[in-house]
């Protein structure tokens, strides 16, 4: 949990896929996510979170329907999703909201 909270506060954006074991969309989700890991590498980080094991967190954050994706950075959610997500569209939101990098302008 002291890992999730860390994590969300980076100034990268942290997705998260609240997923549950039983979840027929869900293990559809996982192999996307982890194309979408090996194609950011450590411009992101991916993280996975079973509601089942992590009741209360998932509560915080309002999942009512698994997976939920959810984006974070500097600790707000700035971006969230219900179902499965293709890794293009993953791909593309990590990319509209990586740190901007001085030699960008």
């Amino acid at each position: 949990m002291n890992d999730f909270n860390q994590l969300i506060q980076e100034n990268k954006p942290t997705l998260v896929d609240f997923f549950a074991t039983w979840c027929g969309p869900c293990r559809m989700q996982a192999p996307i996510l982890e194309t979408v890991k090996q194609r950011v590498g450590d411009k992101a980080n991916i993280l996975k979170v079973d509601i089942d094991a992590n009741q209360e967190l998932a509560a915080r954050y309002g999942v009512r329907s698994v997976p939920t994706l959810i984006m974070f950075k500097n600790g707000e959610a700035i971006w969230r999703a219900v179902g499965v997500q293709q890794a293009e569209l993953l791909e593309q939101k990590i990319k509209d909201h990586q740190e901007t990098k001085s030699d960008e302008f």
